[in-house]
């Protein structure tokens, strides 16, 4: 099957920035949880993402799960049909557990890509799935889904102009999919590979490019972030909210609230659910001159894996089955577990505060306000004195970086964005009917795709060709 649905990824910007801007509360009318009768709760998200690859009749975009289809002897290819049954088996699972008179809940960060492919092929068991989990008053009580980017980039080495960008085409996807109604009540927001920018000037874009869209709250992995005194964060704030700071350097602060992801990748810890058994021994913690439910929060693919595609529902049935008469620990969601505290007078002013990992140090050898230059320098002569000292952000894991050995993915990236932003500047950006324009559309599209994180992750060979391709195309679009 060949293109022939177009993603939707601009057009709406007016319509999508009144209904994030509107504001609302989505989850204390409904929930039938009180926060002061809680020791702990667990909140679990799956994350799942096919990449679209120029490798279909003619070189079309196509999905990479359609791709699988085609090919099912290469590698894991044979995985196709069980990973479709996984985008959609949630829409099975919760109205069996709620039919059994449990309380389930599920966060869902889907990316871009995935919901425009299985779309493009005409998957319609998986689109009709996600639409009665993303658009049924008994299914909004229990799934939350989750923002992203739309091509699922990794925000550290993202051009700072295009986060906008890659949040407000994931909305626009999303927008077309479910409707404004069901877009409105995304709140929280998921980060591609958990990659939370470190370097001060993209981490301030990032933090309100989020907040402009109407975002009011991230998933963080640990050790990507630290105290303000620079110390690693305490065990009992882990299980906190916390606040994420960011500053620039005209001396200004912004902040988002984070809810914290503990331990690495692995995803055994969701697919076994884990986090329902840590919460179960859990108890409440203080702040202040009160006290909070212990959150227990992960997430993990929801497809890749045999513990995923096999071990998971079960485990996912058991374990709310567990907490059906537990009174002490619930299955939470993000959104709904903030609404709840906010509900009983406890506002993200009062949570501890954060910054991204390194930025103490960062922060030392700088004024109060900085020049770019002052920066730069700065970094540099950290990496100089530190072995070990990064700015490129931190994700899954410490030794993981999106930066070294990429530049071949990296450099084309940087060009098309910055050809991107030449074309569409200047007077031109400022007519609304830009963003409606075929030309643009299409500009953008590989703009977005080129950032997909696959093309670094799966290393040299067929998927650094198919970026290479991609910024061709790019760039021709842009001649």
């Amino acid at each position: 099957m060949s293109d022939t649905t177009a993603a939707v990824i601009a057009g709406q910007e007016a319509a999508i920035h009144a209904a994030m801007t509107a504001g609302g509360s989505y989850w204390r009318g409904t929930s039938p949880l009180k926060i002061g009768q809680l020791r702990s709760a667990f909140a679990c998200a799956l994350h799942m993402h096919q990449p679209t690859i120029p490798a279909g009749a003619d070189g079309a975009l196509i999905s990479h799960l359609q791709y699988m289809f085609e090919h099912p002897g290469e590698g894991d290819n044979h995985n196709a049909e069980p990973f479709a049954q996984c985008y959609r088996r949630l829409a099975d699972l919760i109205p069996q557990l709620i039919s059994e008179g449990c309380s389930p809940r599920i966060m869902l960060d889907v990316s871009g890509n995935l919901l425009w492919g299985a779309e493009q092929m005409g998957r319609s068991d998986i689109t009709a799935a996600w639409r009665h989990l993303a658009c049924d008053p008994l299914m909004q009580q229990h799934v939350e889904w989750l923002g992203t980017f739309w091509s699922h980039a990794v925000a550290p080495s993202t051009p700072i102009p295009d986060l906008r960008l890659q949040i407000e085409a994931w909305q626009h996807q999303f927008a077309h999919a479910f409707g404004i109604e069901a877009l409105q009540r995304v709140r929280g927001f998921s980060l591609p590979e958990m990659a939370l920018p470190n370097h001060p000037e993209t981490l301030f874009a990032l933090i309100e490019a989020l907040r402009q869209a109407g975002y009011r709250w991230v998933l963080l992995q640990e050790h990507s972030v630290e105290t303000l005194s620079g110390e690693p964060l305490s065990e009992a704030q882990k299980y906190l909210p916390n606040r994420l700071i960011a500053r620039n350097g005209n001396g200004q602060s912004t902040e988002i609230t984070a809810l914290i992801k503990t331990q690495g990748s692995d995803t055994k810890l969701v697919g076994q659910m884990q986090p329902c058994y840590e919460a179960l021994s859990r108890d409440r913690l203080p702040l202040g001159d009160i006290t909070l439910p212990s959150l227990v929060s992960q997430i993990a693919d929801g497809e890749n894996g045999g513990v995923m595609m096999n071990e998971f529902p079960q485990a996912f049935i058991q374990a709310h089955q567990r907490i059906a008469g537990e009174h002490g620990t619930a299955s939470i969601n993000g959104s709904e577990f903030l609404e709840l505290l906010e509900a009983d007078g406890i506002s993200p002013e009062q949570f501890p505060a954060i910054q991204a990992v390194g930025q103490h140090r960062l922060y030392g050898l700088l004024p109060e306000r900085w020049s770019h230059e002052q920066l730069e320098q700065a970094i540099a002569a950290l990496k100089a004195s530190e072995q070990g000292f990064s700015i490129d952000g931190a994700s899954w894991t410490n030794d993981l970086s999106w930066v070294k050995g990429y530049e071949s993915v990296l450099e084309p990236m940087q060009s098309l964005s910055a050809a991107f932003h030449q074309r569409f500047s200047g007077p031109l950006s400022a007519d609304p009917s830009l963003s409606s324009s075929p030309v643009y559309r299409e500009c953008l599209l590989h703009l977005l795709l080129l950032e997909t994180s696959c093309f670094r992750y799966w290393g040299q060979g067929v998927w650094t060709d198919y970026a290479r391709e991609i910024h061709r195309r790019g760039m021709a679009c842009l001649a």
